[in-house]
Parts: C-alpha cells; sequence; structure tokens
C-alpha cells in the first residue's frame, strides 16, 4: 500500500467518532416516562408477548431490520488470515455498505475462533439477534460447512457473500452477454480457474440457470480438476471432469466462457484467441486481473469482458448484491436465502441492464448513451432503480417459495416504500458529484494557505470534480503541500500580490476605481483591495479566468460576500442576493432560505427569495415545493409576520400559479402529510410534505437551520448564495473538508447553469 493512501486510510477511519458505524436510539428517550416505557418496568410487556410467540419480536425489537455480518478473519480482502480483530474494519465496511445502499442495520461479530464447530456454536448462540446472518471472509473449505450447517439449523437467512456474492452478479452478467452474443446457455462451455468459494459456488449457480455440467472444467492451482486426480478434497470432486485437458491452455480452446478467480496474468492473449466466438471472459482477481482489459481487446475484437475494478466496463461487484438480497429477505422476515431467491436476483439484475439508464448514472461514467450491450452487462452501483428492482423479486421469490413469514400484500406500495426508505438526500448528493464531473470548471478557492482548503482542492482535483485555482501566497500554500504530501503539483496557484501579476493587478484596480469611485472608493483603496484575495478573486472570475468562485473558511461572512456584490454584482432582474441551505434528511433534501442575507424582509423581496430559491431547486432536478413558515396556520394567528407571509403567498398564486407554494404555516404542518391530507387537505401541497421552507427573517431562517445542522446529525451544505450574476459562494466559517468539496460541487453546478443560460440566450 502506497504510504500515501496508507495515511489517508488511517485518517478516515480515526478521525472524529473512530471507525465507520454507531447505534442510534430510535425512539424517545427524553423524560423518565419514555426511560421507563424504553426499559423497566414497561420493557416488560414486550418480553411477555416475545415469550408468547417468538415471531412478535419483528414487532416489537430491530431484529426484522438487523444483520450480523461475521467473520473468523481467516480470508480477508486478499490479505488471508490476519485473524478476527485485525479483519473488523473491513466488516464494519460492510456494514457501512449495508446501511447506505438498503437502510439494513448491522452488528459487526469478530469471532475469535477458526475451529468451524466451535465457530458454528458460537453464531448459533448469538442468532437470536439478527433478523439475518452475512457470513463474511471465512476461509474455504471450512465456510462450505459452516454456511451449510447454520443454513440447515437457523430459521433465519444466512449466506456467505464470498461465495454467493460473485456468483449472482456474474451470472446476471453472463445472462447478458448470452443474450449479446446469441448463445444459449445450455450450449456454452464455461472454463472456470480457481476452485475457492467463490469459484465452485459460480459454478453451481451457473448449472442452476443451465450450464451442463459435462460442458464445464475447473482448474486450481494443480490444474484442471481431474477424475484422475487422487488430492481432491470432498468439494472438488462434484467438479472433476474426465475430458482429455489437463492445462489452461488445452481447457480454453473452444471454449465460450472463461470465468477467473485466481490470480492475475493467468490468461494470455494467444489462450484468448483460441475461445469460441465472441467469448466471454470475467478475469475477476483483483487488483490484477487474469488478462487486462486492454489485452483481451487488443487480442479479440469480439470479447465481451468484465472485471472486478470499476476503472473498467462490466464491474462484477458484490455490491450489486448483498444490499438488496437481505433487504428482501428482512422485509418478509425469511427463513433462508434460497436458490431461488439467488435466482431471482440474478434475473433483476440482468433485467434492469436492459432498461433506459438513469442520467445521473450516465454522468458518473462519463457518457450519454450506456445502453444495453457488450459495455454494459449490469447495472452500476451508482443506479438508484436497484433498490426497487433487486429487493422485491427477492421478497416475491421468498413468498413463492415458501420461506416467506410475512409476505408483502402490495407490491406497488412495498416498491414506494424502499423509494421513500431510502430518501434521495444521498443520491442528491451523488447526482450533483456526477453532474460536476461531467462538465467540471474552473474553481478559484481563496484562502488557500488553509490545510482544509488545499485538501478539498486535492480532493475535487483527483476525482474529477473541478480544475482548481489556489490563491494566495505561494510560497505558504507550497509548504503545506510539501509538509502534507498533497497531490497538487498540477494546480494553478496565483498570488494576487506577487510581480507576475503586476500588469493584470494594475488593469483591476483601474476597472474596481471606476466602478466604485462615487461609493467611496479612492484610487489608494482600490490599490489596497486588490491585494486582498477575495477582491482579487471575484475580479479573476469577473474576467472569465475561472467559472466560480468560493472562500470564507476562516473569514467573516460578509467580508466575503461584499466583494463579490461590488465587482459581480447581481443577475440581471434581480433586485436582491439570497441564502439556501440544503439539508439532506432520510426522507430526502429540504431547502432552507433566507438564512444569510435579507435581515427583514419585505414582501417583494420574500417574492424574490422564493423565485431564486425556486430557481436553484430545480438545478438539482428537483420539484420546489414550497412552504412559508410561521407561528400560524392559514390565518389562525393574527401578527405581521403571519400576515406578511400570507401576504406573499396570495401574491404568488396570482402572479406565478405554476409554483406549488403555500402559507402561512407551523412547520410542523408543512412536513406532516397526514395533517396536510387531512385538516389541511385544501392546501396547494395537495397533501405531500414541503421540501422548501420560506422563513420570515433572517433571525428565523439563520436559528433554525443552525438548530437543525447542531441536534439533527443532518448533512448540511451551504450556505449556498442565490441572485449573483456569476456563481459567488461563501463557506461558513471553520468549514469541514467535506464541506468544501460540495460547495465546490455547487459551485460547479451554478457554473453550469451559468453557461447554459448564456448559450440558449
Amino acid at each position: 500500500m502506497k504510504d500515501k493512501l496508507k495515511r489517508e486510510a488511517l485518517t478516515y477511519h480515526e478521525k472524529g467518532r473512530p471507525g465507520k458505524i454507531e447505534v442510534k436510539p430510535t425512539k424517545p428517550h427524553a423524560t423518565q416516562k419514555d426511560l421507563s416505557l424504553a426499559y423497566s418496568p414497561g420493557v416488560a410487556a414486550p418480553c411477555l408477548e416475545i415469550e408468547q410467540q417468538p415471531s412478535n419480536a419483528y414487532k416489537y425489537t430491530s431484529k426484522g431490520n438487523l444483520v450480523g455480518v461475521i467473520s473468523n478473519g481467516t480470508a480477508v480482502l486478499g490479505l488471508g488470515d490476519i485473524g478476527a480483530l485485525a479483519g473488523k474494519p473491513v466488516m464494519e465496511g460492510k456494514g457501512l455498505l449495508f446501511k447506505i445502499f438498503a437502510d439494513v442495520d448491522v452488528f459487526d461479530i469478530e469471532v475469535d475462533e477458526k475451529d468451524p464447530e466451535r465457530f458454528i456454536a458460537a453464531v448459533k448462540a448469538i442468532a437470536p439477534t439478527f433478523g439475518g446472518i452475512n457470513l463474511e471472509d471465512i476461509k474455504a473449505p471450512q465456510c462450505f460447512e459452516i454456511e451449510e450447517r447454520l443454513k440447515k439449523e437457523l430459521c433465519i437467512p444466512v449466506m456467505h457473500d464470498d461465495q454467493h456474492g460473485t456468483a449472482i452478479i456474474s451470472s446476471a452478467a453472463l445472462l447478458s452477454a448470452l443474450e449479446i452474443s446469441h448463445k444459449k446457455i445450455e450450449n456454452i462451455k464455461v472454463v472456470v480457474n480457481g476452485a475457492g468459494a467463490a469459484a465452485m459456488t459460480c459454478a453451481k449457480l451457473y448449472m442452476k440457470l443451465g450450464v451442463k455440467k459435462e460442458n464445464l472444467v475447473m482448474l486450481d492451482s494443480k490444474g484442471v480438476i481431474h477424475k484422475e486426480r487422487k488430492d481432491l478434497n470432498k468439494y472438488k470432486i462434484p467438479f472433476s471432469t474426465d475430458k482429455p485437458v489437463y492445462t489452461l491452455e488445452e481447457a480454453i480452446v473452444g471454449a465460450d466462457v472463461f470465468l477467473g478467480l485466481s490470480v492475475g496474468g493467468v490468461l494470455s492473449k494467444k489462450m484468448l484467441q483460441t475461445m469460441a466466438a465472441d467469448p466471454i471472459v470475467f478475469a475477476l482477481a483483483n487488483p490484477d486481473p487474469e488478462i487486462t482489459y486492454e489485452d483481451a481487446m487488443d487480442a479479440r475484437e469480439d470479447v465481451i469482458i468484465g472485471t472486478g475494478r470499476s476503472d473498467y466496463p462490466n464491474q462484477i461487484n458484490n455490491v450489486l448484491g448483498f444490499p438488496y438480497i437481505f433487504r428482501g429477505a428482512l422485509d418478509v422476515a425469511a427463513t433462508d436465502i434460497n436458490d431461488e431467491m439467488k435466482l431471482a436476483a440474478v434475473r433483476a439484475l440482468s433485467d434492469l441492464a436492459r432498461l433506459p439508464v438513469p442520467e445521473e448514472v450516465n454522468i458518473a461514467f462519463h457518457t450519454k448513451n450506456l445502453a444495453f450491450g457488450r459495455e454494459y452487462l449490469i447495472p452500476k452501483p451508482s443506479d438508484p432503480r436497484l433498490i426497487e428492482y433487486v429487493a422485491p423479486a427477492v421478497a416475491k421469490a421468498a413468498m413463492e417459495s415458501g420461506v416467506a413469514q410475512h409476505p408483502v400484500q402490495n407490491f406497488s406500495r412495498y416498491k414506494e416504500n424502499l423509494r421513500k426508505r431510502m430518501g434521495i438526500g444521498i443520491p442528491l448528493m451523488r447526482q450533483i458529484k456526477n453532474r460536476a464531473c461531467r462538465n467540471k470548471k474552473r474553481v478559484i478557492m481563496s484562502d488557500s494557505d488553509d490545510y482544509k482548503m488545499l485538501k478539498a482542492a486535492e480532493i475535487v482535483f483527483s476525482e474529477g470534480i473541478a480544475t482548481p485555482v489556489l490563491l494566495g501566497n505561494p510560497k505558504k500554500i507550497n509548504k503545506i503541500i510539501e509538509d502534507n504530501d498533497l497531490q497538487l503539483s498540477e494546480v494553478e496557484i496565483i498570488d494576487p500580490k506577487s510581480k507576475k501579476e503586476k500588469k493584470r493587478r494594475e488593469a483591476f484596480i483601474k476597472e474596481y476605481w471606476e466602478k466604485r469611485r462615487r461609493k467611496g472608493v479612492t484610487m489608494s483603496s482600490a490599490r489596497d483591495a486588490m491585494l486582498h484575495r477575495n477582491y482579487y478573486g471575484v475580479m479573476l472570475l469577473e474576467h472569465g479566468v475561472a467559472d466560480a468562485f468560493i472562500s470564507g473558511v476562516n473569514r467573516n461572512y460578509n467580508d466575503t460576500l461584499r466583494p463579490a456584490l461590488q465587482i459581480i454584482g447581481r443577475k440581471k432582474g434581480d433586485n436582491i442576493v439570497s441564502g439556501m441551505y440544503i439539508i439532506n434528511t432520510k426522507e430526502g433534501p429540504m431547502f432552507f432560505a433566507d438564512c444569510t442575507v435579507n435581515k427583514d424582509p419585505s414582501i417583494d423581496s420574500l417574492i424574490e427569495i422564493t423565485l431564486q430559491t425556486a430557481r436553484a431547486v430545480r438545478n438539482f432536478n428537483i420539484e420546489p415545493r414550497i412552504a412559508f413558515v410561521s407561528y400560524s396556520n392559514f390565518g389562525s394567528n393574527k401578527g405581521n409576520i403571519p400576515e406578511k407571509q400570507r401576504a406573499v403567498v396570495e401574491r404568488l398564486h396570482k402572479e406565478y400559479p405554476e409554483l406549488i407554494v403555500d402559507g402561512e404555516m407551523q412547520a410542523n404542518v408543512a412536513l406532516d402529510e397526514e395533517l396536510l391530507k387531512g385538516e389541511f387537505r385544501f392546501s396547494e401541497l395537495k397533501g405531500k410534505k414541503a421540501n422548501t421552507l420560506i422563513f420570515p427573517s433572517l433571525t428565523s431562517a439563520n436559528i433554525a437551520y443552525k438548530l437543525v445542522q447542531k441536534f439533527g446529525a443532518l448533512d448540511v451544505v451551504g450556505p449556498i448564495i442565490n441572485g449573483m450574476n456569476k456563481p459567488v459562494h461563501v463557506l461558513s466559517l471553520g468549514a469541514s473538508v467535506d464541506e468544501i468539496v460540495n460547495m465546490v460541487m455547487v459551485a460547479v453546478l451554478d457554473a453550469q447553469a451559468k453557461e447554459k443560460e448564456e448559450t440558449e440566450s
């Protein structure tokens, strides 16, 4: 592992709260009454209900959404037998993936036991805790016995993902590849190079899909698994062949499919050239595949290839499977993950690949026409539709095969609940990033003698989000870069005070003086201003040196915004600028305005704030549902504030009828669908909660977003400045690296929108 990557990885796992997952309470716990219900004496009631009927555990506890990721650390991520404790970061990582992709809660359990019998006993003893068990990183052949026994002896779903994950995903890719190559599965010849847990399980699943046993040849490190060999264990014997082939070179001749789960470089270009027409090659050794993508394409124009790597087409990635398979199994309280459920996942993945690809997936992979074909056999992990395709398919298969204890009654409603469960908050930030990468812009990053700003610059540069332009003293900046081994050697640094900038600086001084000479700016003060990064930076933006500007990590908000207003100015037709925050919640993103600029906006200003905010929200491909919040619900209380909010809404209904907007209303009403459907069913929100809140004053808006940020443990992005003539965004004082990166992404989208406006005009 390279030193820099090692340091970054260690910092990532250590910073803040160590590790990657935590446990949070899901019920009220603020009062003595709450605690008496959560624990003694109230907790006795659900205990007795479960004693009488064990299935009530799904009703009264978290069992139904809890998976145990359990390992003994004997086969960790290519690191081998590093032990249970050393494998814990991997198990936590698996827990993180379960949560972010399918909202499945996880306890990671590291069992310090290599003896299969004792390991099985330990897992059985703790099994009542869980709704399902994901076995992980257990070496072969012990993993076969462990999984088989636990599946037989427990009444909850058990799956060893190292075996079945690769089998399921590669099977989906295989079905797609066969359709593209016009081959029938019962006729194809398959060579499997590798005889570990994943390879054997892949072979079994391929045969369940229709591959004939006599048409499959498997190899281990000693060559073909042949009936003549005397060293085969009971797990390899079923895959032995009597064909007169003993090496990979012999076995591969005429084969339709090569599946590699072995070591890099074992499949040569010459061997590939001996395969049948339209050969299907899944070279899954990581990080070095059995044959590289480049060598495969060079050897055969007709090859269909997939690897385990994300930088090539057709990545065979387990994350396409396990989160959604367990989601479907848990949602019907399945007693098993059986072959029918695995095959349902296979077909769902293959079917999804045939559908038109969402734009956010195209953007993520820098293409406009990602479509079913040789380079797109299976969905991408960033496809937001995976949960609503794979999980229901698995749940339905569980029901049809008789292992579902709580069948789904309405699959349309179930799919809708899955979408709501996941929300679109995290996908929103992913969408913003993908769109930024699609058409990256030059972003001036002021305060570049701050480590956090430079670290953020490294991230946005390396991930292709933006081209950063650093503003500041090169000596100071390069010292921080060198001290922290940041990869920024290709990034431009502009020093407003340098001799190199003298000619441009003098022009800027004159221009600024001419802009502001009747507003108290002298030539001397203009000269001083152009030595200041925030003035010089926005002047660079004004002259097209870059497409966007961000600053403020260690400066007062007004000190950053003022130069932009003086030099860049407001968007044509706008009389004010306003500030907006994105609040990413589990149910989706919320937008708060105006949180940063207008202290006591008038009715006209509130209308303009609303229009600016609506434009910004639509730029994220979200239709704004706007509520004007106050302490009154539709005239229930009198006062200047509710009357002002009410007057704004009346004007918006009249002048902008296309907007979905209503109020005045209390915040809880705006966010409560039941109240909106019941007591306030006359509302223009039409029974659906608001996603955009317009506050009556800077005081209320600022307090609201800061309380949410502090106590809500939510991802808050902003402030986003709306109404500027060019993209200028001001960071919160002390912003973190992640917050800076988020703001760069928003600035890039803002610049893209500006470019589109100019093109269309």
